[in-house]
């Protein structure tokens, strides 16, 4: 009698247990997706009203050029991050040398003490 309303209870637990982390869950969902939905399109809106700044294309773009740089500065620049690449790899011996570890023995991982006892 004892054993079975002890079951019982576990079980009523467990599903306790499951409706509340089936319901925290969808409503995280629900509101995530109600704040991606509403939310940000007004923060943004808000975001626009305060920098007032007005949209830019891509004709109104005016590209900024620096005469002093020419094609001679960007390959040396290449150049020397291709040598400075090249320069981190190092030619190392290919040939691995397994060792097997002693492993001494420990309780904690021990498969005899993670068994469960239930009541009988």
């Amino acid at each position: 009698m004892l054993i079975t309303k002890l079951y019982i209870d576990q079980m009523s637990e467990g599903y306790v247990i499951l409706i509340t982390g089936l319901t925290i869950v969808f409503l995280a969902l629900l509101l995530l997706s109600t704040f991606f939905k509403y939310g940000l399109p007004i923060l943004l809106y808000i975001y626009k009203i305060i920098t007032k700044g007005r949209d830019k294309k891509i004709k109104d773009i005016t590209v900024e050029t620096d005469k002093e740089f020419t094609g001679e500065i960007a390959a040396v620049i290449a150049t020397a991050v291709h040598l400075y690449l090249k320069e981190q790899h190092d030619n190392e011996n290919a040939v691995l040398t397994i060792k097997q570890a002693r492993k001494l023995y420990s309780p904690w991982s021990s498969k005899i003490y993670g068994t469960q006892n239930t009541l009988k």
